[in-house]
């Protein structure tokens, strides 16, 4: 073909590669992209998910502009890489963000160089190509990779720079390890737990920051692995939650906001994350807001009973629905009401002094409330059910007395008949 008259034929001195080259490649661009991809994802399998999932255009664009930038200086060896080592540098910032060293990065680069090598050995036997120009070739394809790896790693080391963290992450990809949610064997987690010197516990307690959160990392002990390149930053305190691991995390935190999980095994990390995050979003509307470092364990009744907030909504629906035909003002005056009675079977004086009403208004929002809830107050179940609904009205709105709304109709059947909806006015 013309387009290859100034490659080198059989036995000629190899100099630099023709710029007529970049014409033969390009063709072979599109399915050498799919091939690198694929053979990187059966070497890493981590990276299926990342040539698949919302960022594969960037990604997939990223390993584009890599091949046909190399092809690019072939046709024009003083084209602009701009854009190439920006992707570059973006590809190491990334690896710093998600907790790993550059080793995958590293052997994506050498595999796709890999490909490409043996691509252009096809290509050079179909035109004849000489000994000496494919050495030339391959020579100049280890360097340009050298130059791709040099440029992930001025972003990897920038961002970790950024994030004020050493380049070693084994550790927080030991965490991310023991939080990824599927079965792992604790050989294998010991295993990386010894490269990384950290002593593999039988016991860890979570500790969720608010997001934004950077915690004086000198401050904290040297045991606690930790990631706070994560949205929602969070440590791992191995063993049991102690006074001394308190004023650690709190003079490391300087007065923001933090929750710790429960204690569990090293199994169920994950749960104690996620406990301590719900803690940590219940915070705003808890009455003691106002702390910094908030237990789980002092939270046990909220977080179970909001775990849910939509069946908690469903359930307020169902119970409460006989008091649905009521105006909201006196909707609210009843469920406080019959929240106090059912937690405190305390009598009409006693109920009437924490509502600070007179005793005759407590007897005669009960009648009220004894005919609209009917067998629902007497049948174990459905009281508890009940029960449990209100409390957990009370506590989503932190203590306060109930808000005057009405609670939304269940989609199911309605009400038993024996079970009449409340009309009556309430009377002070």
């Amino acid at each position: 073909m013309s387009v290859m008259r100034q490659v080198p034929d059989q036995g000629e001195i190899a100099g630099p590669i023709p710029r007529e080259f970049a014409a033969i490649m390009r063709p072979e661009l599109p399915s050498l992209l799919k091939e690198m991809a694929a053979e990187i994802v059966a070497a890493i399998p981590e990276y299926g998910h990342l040539l698949e999932g919302p960022n594969s255009r960037v990604i997939r664009f990223g390993i584009e502009q890599s091949i046909a930038s190399f092809v690019d200086r072939v046709a024009a060896p003083t084209a602009t890489t701009s854009l190439r080592d920006d992707l570059c540098r973006r590809f190491g910032r990334y690896e710093a963000y998600e907790g790993r060293s550059l080793d995958n990065l590293q052997a994506a680069y050498r595999i796709g160089c890999q490909v490409a090598l043996r691509r252009v050995r096809a290509v050079g036997r179909r035109y004849n190509l000489s000994a000496g120009f494919m050495l030339t070739f391959a020579d100049a394809l280890f360097a340009y990779m050298g130059d791709l790896a040099e440029l992930s790693r001025e972003g990897y080391v920038q961002a970790l720079a950024e994030l004020g963290e050493e380049p070693d992450n084994r550790r927080r990809r030991l965490l991310r390890r023991i939080l990824g949610g599927t079965a792992v064997a604790r050989s294998a987690l010991a295993e990386l737990a010894e490269h990384c010197a950290w002593r593999l516990p039988d016991e860890v307690t979570m500790v969720a920051l608010a997001p934004g959160t950077r915690p004086r990392r000198q401050a904290l002990d040297a045991d606690m692995l930790q990631d706070l390149a994560d949205p929602e930053p969070h440590l791992l305190v191995p063993g049991p939650w102690t006074e001394e691991r308190r004023a650690c995390i709190e003079e490391a935190l300087g007065g923001c906001r933090a929750a710790v999980g429960l204690t569990t095994g090293l199994g169920e990390a994950a749960d104690s994350l996620r406990w301590a995050r719900h803690t940590l979003a219940l915070a705003g509307s808890d009455a003691t807001a106002g702390e910094s470092l908030l237990l789980s364990e002092d939270r046990l009744l909220s977080l179970w009973l909001l775990g849910d907030p939509a069946l908690a909504d469903q359930m307020a629906a169902k119970y409460l629905a006989p008091l649905g035909a009521l105006t909201p003002t006196q909707q609210a005056r009843l469920v406080d009401t019959l929240r106090l009675w059912l937690t405190t079977r305390g009598t009409a004086a006693q109920i009437a002094e924490q509502l600070g009403v007179h005793p005759q208004t407590v007897r005669y929002r009960m009648r009220i409330l004894e005919r609209a809830f009917g067998q629902q107050l007497v049948h174990p179940d459905e009281r508890f059910a009940t029960e449990i609904a209100l409390r957990a009205l009370h506590l989503r709105d932190g203590g306060a007395p109930a808000r005057a709304r009405a609670p939304r109709r269940p989609a199911g059947p309605r009400a038993p008949k024996a079970q009449k909806t409340a009309k009556a006015p309430d009377k002070r």
